[in-house]
């Protein structure tokens, strides 16, 4: 009996030592980002699926007890899960994982906003007050999402700090040797004029190069308009745009027709890691992207 009540003892001691973080991801590939830096002392799920709209994901039951037992929740922030986030966290009633606790990882702290509205009004469709949240699209951002991570996760397994500081250079060394390559697979890009669905190609764009002329939304969240697409078509041909771009979770009806009117082609992109089957973790995303832009281009 003595022998088995110390084995309990022991047992006991060591088990906070050598659970996991549970971590939720808002997206698929801030989960990957996820287990790359947290490695063996984190369990990762994800929220979204990546042929979903990320402005409006369901709040399905089962995200409920998820959010309830985490000790983390990794988001992309800037308001990007202002639909679905917010009104489940409070749901989950965890105030670990609530925004400002220590569980609650925002992963745009060391990003640099772009298209930060200068006015807010409902007039002109879904505004994001603190900018355009799509910067997970820019690989650039890579390296600032890994410090994000290994910072939040340290914050709450300390003894676990060094082990994803180490993951977290990892991953930034293989990031780097890969923006190389984009960079140079994106090179003949630089000063093409684009037209993406939704207003969420800006940090792509950025990267690439790309000049982005318009959307076929009339404004973010609106549906296209045959008005606004019959505009769009004269503008596309008067200033010689030849690049749509259409994300994966749009239908294709009106890059299709701008198709068919501006001789412009196409390339279908992810948001979100998960779209494609060649895309299922934030390496695969940004290959598939890149690979699409250049191909369409040609």
């Amino acid at each position: 009996m003595k022998k088995l009540l110390l084995s309990l003892v022991v047992a006991l001691a060591a088990a906070p030592a050598s659970a996991k973080l549970s971590v939720v991801a808002t997206i698929p590939d801030l989960a990957d980002l996820a287990r790359r830096v947290g490695g063996d002392r984190v369990s990762v799920d994800s929220l979204a699926k990546g042929t979903e709209d990320l402005h409006a994901i369901p709040q399905r039951p089962s995200f409920l007890p998820r959010l309830n037992r985490a000790d983390a929740v990794v988001a992309l922030g800037l308001n990007a899960e202002h639909t679905f986030l917010p009104a489940l966290l409070e749901a989950a009633q965890n105030p670990k994982v609530l925004p400002g606790s220590e569980g609650y990882i925002d992963c745009s702290q060391k990003v640099r906003p772009l298209e930060v509205p200068q006015t807010l009004t409902r007039a002109e469709g879904e505004q994001h007050p603190q900018g355009n949240p799509h910067y997970n699209l820019d690989p650039r951002a890579g390296a600032a999402i890994a410090d994000a991570l290994a910072a939040g996760f340290a914050r709450l397994d300390p003894a676990g700090m060094e082990e994803y500081r180490k993951n977290a250079d990892v991953f930034k060394k293989e990031l780097a040797v890969r923006l190389e390559g984009w960079r140079k697979d994106v090179s003949p890009l630089k000063g093409l004029k684009a037209v993406s669905q939704h207003r969420d190609m800006a940090y792509l764009a950025d990267f690439a190069g790309l000049v982005m002329i318009g959307e076929t939304e009339p404004k973010p969240g609106i549906a296209p308009t045959p008005k606004h697409l019959a505009a769009l078509s004269g503008r596309m041909k008067a200033e010689g745009a030849r690049l749509l771009i259409r994300e994966a979770h749009f239908a294709p009806g009106s890059a299709n027709w701008l198709s068919e009117q501006t001789g412009a082609k196409t390339a279908v992109v992810a948001v979100m890691g998960g779209a494609f089957p060649d895309s299922k973790d934030y390496f695969g995303m940004i290959d598939h992207n890149v690979r699409a832009l250049v191909e369409a281009a040609r």
